[in-house]
């Protein structure tokens, strides 16, 4: 009967989360609380259920991000890759891979932000449609979100649940890691990009480059992921080892903050970009899994993928990849993928195989199948806000004329990958 239950409200708190995305955090946070009002999750487990290392990581991570784009840093990256592009095309490939590689540190709605402002001024010198170049900026920062430990939310849980470093993103194992993966899915879209805009050779004349404000946000980043790398060599460190690097150092750049500008106004707005309602909407899924897993409803729904894979590995990961991708396309993938992570690690268990292809094999599909609709991703939303706002109307047909092949090139390469080197 509590299975059953479970059950129900799993469901509808899913249905809730598709359909309702602005309440999203209040939707788990009240099914997490029916959970622990009847039993469903432990009310002594709540504080074991919750992955504190993973939000710690995730607060420390948006406020170093904020200090790093309120710096103008990487506008000026982006303006020296615009002095070395001869036109349009060439730009567009650079500015989907420049957006690829800021992505693998920062959130994919941060980089848009930040890189998408650059096509549109562009487009607007050269008096073409932005809509194809900011799509291509946009579908690129999702696809590498996935290279680094800090590089996306669905990263991060992964590192948690597989027990990865951030070195572990390049080797785990004494194997080439997840990184290489999407790297090499990355590469493989630039002949996409390039037949996408092969009819713009218009020249693009840079202007001046962007004034740094700020050098001290630059240098705190690359601490951070030189601290991460430097943790993950470490045997047996605490595990809030990697959240309290990212929370010390966002603390550290707030103080540093104050004292520059001796503004409390100043970092309460620092503060604000720290997306608090993506931290509650986790915790209260990791409640609701904690207590899906309690009654064993998880073990269930893994011993229903084993026997839809037909017992077989190629299979499993095949159905994982693809599944995954499918789902992507309309849903957002952090509740899926933290969702999934411990139905994998059961499916795994029931199997007697290695988890690591399979988790891969859930990154590789959750995280590079949101390219596939206009709605399948954040970034993906706020780009074709963006272009609203500029008069410009994107369609699904649109979209998907650029997301489709870049999904499809991509996941291929990606899946291809991991199987050859983990299976």
């Amino acid at each position: 009967m509590m299975k059953t239950v479970a059950l129900l409200l799993f469901i509808l708190m899913y249905v809730g989360l598709i359909a309702f995305g602005k309440a999203r955090p209040w939707i788990a946070l009240g099914t997490a609380a029916i959970f622990l009002v009847l039993g469903i999750q432990p009310i002594e487990g709540v504080v074991g259920a919750i992955d504190w290392n993973v939000l710690m990581m995730l607060a420390g991570t948006m406020g170093t991000v904020a200090l790093f784009i309120q710096s103008k840093m990487p506008n000026r990256l982006a303006d020296r890759l615009l002095q070395v592009t001869p036109n349009v095309m060439w730009a567009a490939v650079l500015l989907s891979l420049f957006s690829g590689f800021v992505s693998a540190f920062i959130d994919n709605v941060a980089t848009v932000l930040m890189i998408a402002p650059v096509g549109l001024a562009i487009a607007r010198r050269l008096k073409i449609s932005p809509v194809p170049l900011l799509i291509s900026i946009s579908v690129s920062s999702n696809l590498q979100g996935a290279v680094t430990l800090v590089g996306d939310t669905t990263s991060i849980l992964l590192g948690g649940a597989a027990g990865m470093d951030f070195a572990d993103f390049f080797f785990f194992q004494g194997k080439f890691s997840i990184f290489w993966a999407v790297e090499l899915g990355a590469l493989a879209t630039v002949p996409v990009i390039i037949f996408l805009f092969r009819g713009h050779r218009e020249r693009i004349e840079a202007g001046e480059l962007t004034q740094v404000e700020d050098y001290f946000p630059s240098a705190l980043l690359a601490t951070n992921v030189l601290m991460l790398i430097g943790a993950s060599f470490i045997p047996n460190k605490p595990a809030l080892t990697n959240g309290l690097i990212c929370i010390v150092l966002c603390a550290i750049g707030c103080v540093r903050e104050w004292i520059h500008d001796h503004s409390v106004e100043r970092v309460k707005a620092l503060l604000k970009e720290i997306d608090f309602e993506t931290l509650l909407l986790l915790a209260g899924l990791f409640i609701v899994i904690g207590g899906i897993t309690h009654v064993g409803l998880i073990d269930d729904i893994a011993q229903l993928f084993v026997r839809l894979g037909g017992g077989s590995l190629l299979g499993m990961y095949s159905l994982i990849v693809f599944g995954s991708v499918l789902f992507s396309a309309f849903i957002d993938n952090i509740p899926y993928v933290a969702t999934m992570l411990p139905v994998v690690g059961g499916i795994a268990r029931l199997m007697g195989c290695n988890p690591v292809v399979l988790y891969f094999g859930l990154l590789i599909g959750a995280t590079l199948g949101g390219n596939l609709t206009p709605v399948g991703a954040s970034a993906n939303i706020v780009t074709i806000g963006m272009l609203r706002k500029q008069g410009y109307e994107v369609s699904t047909k649109d979209f998907m004329r650029i997301g489709l092949p870049f999904t499809t090139v991509a996941v291929l390469v990606g899946y291809a990958f991991c199987w050859l080197v983990w299976a």
